[in-house]
């Protein structure tokens, strides 16, 4: 990575569906908090050092005492984010270095992202400006109408899972973030897309799980206990 590179990692989910009182990325998974096993997937990248976590208000104290234990030495900032995930990023990005060039947004619910598949999704961004990791669906996809009847059967061939990170030159997404705000959109590379910029696609795992419920947390526990993430 020759170009300068900042992380921002979103955490301001309150974790409601994964039924506990504190926030989503301070959940325990098997032996830490789910937000520092996601900080450690870039810990071989050197890209915790200067990482950007954008937690919900309100929570401040519970976030710096965990990051504080994981990494005493990192140079981490805490921003409070917003409302809805396109504000908490938009928080995020204020507090960009003003040296930083390409800007990776990944989601704390993510602790499994692979190192190879980092590397692969920032060089894409690096040469096009930006870039997303995703995988392709599987299953049938069916599309309904607003009374939950079927509607259109898209082709398969042709749909992606998204996921993060997503990775974008700077200029990118402040100038898509500089927009009106958006109403529908739940994801930054939509965004930049829908600013007029190309957004190339890097195939993931179905391993860079997002935890979202107890079964999902379930899930990451076994991979992990049993040494497959």
């Amino acid at each position: 990575m020759k170009a300068k590179t900042q992380l921002i990692i979103v955490a301001g989910g309150l974790g409601t569906r994964l039924k506990h009182s504190e926030p989503k990325a301070l959940v325990p998974l098997v032996d830490s908090p789910l937000l520092i096993h996601t900080l450690n997937a870039f810990q071989s990248l050197d890209l915790t050092k200067d990482a950007i976590i954008v937690y919900p208000g309100g929570h401040e104290s519970a976030f710096a005492g965990v990051l504080k234990t994981d990494f005493p030495d990192g140079n981490l900032t805490l921003v409070a984010g917003g409302k809805e995930r396109y504000d908490s990023v938009a928080l995020g990005l204020k507090k960009l270095s003003p040296e930083t060039e390409i800007v990776l947004i990944h989601d704390a619910a993510r602790p499994f992202i692979q190192e190879q598949t980092v590397r692969d999704v920032l060089d894409v961004a690096i040469q096009f400006g930006a870039a997303t990791i995703a995988m392709r669906c599987k299953d049938t996809i069916l599309q309904a109408n607003a009374d939950g009847f079927l509607e259109d059967t898209p082709d398969r061939s042709r749909l992606w899972a998204c996921q993060t990170p997503q990775v974008f030159r700077r200029e990118i997404i402040e100038k898509a973030y500089a927009s009106p705000k958006p109403t529908t959109i739940t994801d930054d590379a939509t965004l930049v897309c829908q600013s007029g910029v190309p957004v190339h696609i890097v195939e993931s795992s179905h391993t860079n799980l997002k935890i979202t419920t107890p079964n999902d947390l379930q899930y990451a526990e076994f991979l992990i206990t049993k040494g497959l993430v």
